[in-house]
């Protein structure tokens, strides 16, 4: 069950139209096919020789924190995607030390998607190829949690993470 790549890293944005202008025009970044999300948003990306390189943009109401303000700095990073294999054996590996993660298809997509958070509180993204993945396919009912916080500090302590 590795992780074999980073996917993209997801920004709260103020505005959508400031962010794309400023990675676009200023540091050369080209608006990328996006599915049709529920969400308000863009993606930007740039070929590399590693291949591209993906920023997810969201904004609106979903944007912001709970008192109704636009984070600022690193707290505008909503989340880190990754790519990785083994999408069940993650689950088992999670679920055997008391992780708790969300989980999903990707609508219209190949992806299957686990979401869970580090000890800091960072929230993954885990992308797996539903082609290469066997087994039972991600249940969407354990998707409830988006939206919310569901970061539970004392699940780490295991790691030697503080309890906060």
């Amino acid at each position: 069950m590795p992780i074999n790549g980073l996917f993209h890293v997801a920004i709260k944005a103020t505005s959508l139209q400031a962010t794309e202008r400023f990675y676009c025009d200023v540091l050369g970044l080209a608006l990328a096919p996006r599915p049709p999300l529920k969400v308000p948003g863009i993606w930007l990306q740039t070929r590399t020789s590693e291949g591209p390189v993906v920023i997810h943009v969201y904004g609106g109401d979903v944007a912001k924190n709970a008192d109704g303000s636009y984070p600022v700095g690193g707290n505008a990073v909503d989340h880190v995607a990754l790519s990785a294999q083994g999408f069940n054996e993650m689950k088992k590996a999670l679920s055997a030390k008391g992780i708790p993660f969300r989980e999903r298809p990707v609508p219209g997509g190949p992806l299957w998607q686990l979401f869970v958070y580090d000890p800091n509180g960072l929230q993954l993204e885990l992308n797996f190829h539903s082609g290469s993945e066997p087994g039972p396919e991600p249940d969407p009912s354990n998707d409830q949690k988006r939206g919310v916080d569901w970061f539970e500090p004392k699940a780490y302590l295991q790691f030697g993470a503080p309890d906060r």
